[in-house]
């Protein structure tokens, strides 16, 4: 995560004074007298917090760590699990949740705090998911805390079946084109587009590459990949328009909100575990109605274009190519995926 550091810069007060969930009973107040109730872990490599100190602002009850390296990370964690914190705060964007929720697993399991989102990455998917905006500040959302005001997310865990790499949490899981989305995102950003302009942008490119594409445009590759579901035995529906080893992309998220108002799983049931969305091949007529699918149409000839959506509780994959979890690239390799523990997310 960068050069070494000092782990934590801590703010110290009064005791603790945040109403906060117990163990035994989610939404009953942890009582916690002898150490601060509120972890803050602070990205300050995130985009919105480069520059900008937090400590003169803070509440007296709350601990924070600036952690710029994973070892840091995990002993930030490991001390907040330690004092039994009922509230964990993290300031970054989706990277930094991926992060903070894989290196805690092993400490909170099924157990965690109430986790407060602070949204000041480049982007903050889960942040619109739960209705937060960057403006929304500490002292909020511990009012909103206190309030009660909580919604339910599981993310998704993510096991690699052939090699040693480390289960990891996030909220979505992309194969295929999302790579090429990815670095068309990353030229967004260095020209100054953001969040939801910046998937506006990188959306309607890859569709208009999709279309009017040649040859070996990355817009336009298929990728080897096979995805069972559930019981790993059951492989997810293909059109036949390609091999049955290849996909152009597939996207796998818990999430419910999605940028710029779209839908891509209008229809499925709220309490759907895993939605997916997966196109076969990079047909012309099918790039051309992408829009239309992505804002909730579900006419029946997008099947037979290789357009497919649906829910799973679980599924395998494996990939020849690398795949994309909250932003960030990952080695190819056999994977299972499924919901993790119920989390409880303060909204305001």
């Amino acid at each position: 995560m960068g050069r070494e550091v000092s782990s934590f810069r801590q703010v110290a007060g009064s005791p603790a004074a945040v109403a906060a969930p117990s163990a035994g009973t989610p939404d009953t107040i942890r009582e916690s007298s002898a150490s601060p109730e509120v972890g803050f872990i602070r990205n300050p490599k995130s985009h919105r917090n480069k520059g900008h100190g937090e400590a003169s602002t803070l509440p007296a009850h709350v601990i924070m760590a600036e952690p710029l390296t994973r070892a840091e990370l995990e002993d930030a964690l490991a001390d907040f699990a330690r004092r039994k914190i009922a509230v964990l705060a993290i300031s970054g964007g989706d990277g930094t949740i991926r992060d903070v929720l894989t290196c805690g697993s092993p400490l909170f399991g099924n157990d965690w705090p109430a986790l407060v989102i602070l949204p000041q990455g480049k982007t903050n998917a889960l942040a619109l998911d739960l209705g937060v905006t960057r403006q929304w500040t500490l002292n909020q959302a511990l009012e909103a805390f206190r309030g009660e005001r909580i919604v339910r997310r599981r993310p998704l865990l993510v096991e690699q079946l052939d090699g040693e790499q480390q289960a990891r949490y996030g909220f979505i899981f992309g194969a295929g084109v999302f790579n090429a989305a990815i670095d068309a995102g990353q030229v967004a950003h260095r020209y100054g587009a953001f969040q939801g302009f910046a998937v506006g942008m990188t959306v309607a490119f890859g569709i208009i590459q999709a279309i009017f594409g040649f040859g070996q445009s990355p817009w336009r590759r298929l990728s080897r990949m096979r995805i069972s579901t559930n019981d790993s035995k059951t492989p997810l529906p293909h059109s036949g328009v390609c091999p049955d080893d290849q996909r152009f992309l597939a996207g796998f998220t818990t999430l419910r909100k999605f940028p710029l108002g779209v839908r891509p799983f209008a229809g499925l049931a709220d309490d759907a575990p895993i939605r997916y969305f997966v196109l076969d091949a990079p047909l012309r007529r099918a790039a051309a109605l992408f829009p239309a699918a992505a804002m909730g149409w579900q006419g029946r000839i997008l099947e037979k274009l290789g357009m497919h959506r649906g829910s799973v509780e679980e599924f395998r994959i494996e990939l020849e190519g690398d795949f994309i979890l909250d932003g960030e690239r990952f080695t190819p390799g056999t994977y299972r995926i499924c919901a993790g523990p119920e989390m409880r997310f303060v909204k305001p």
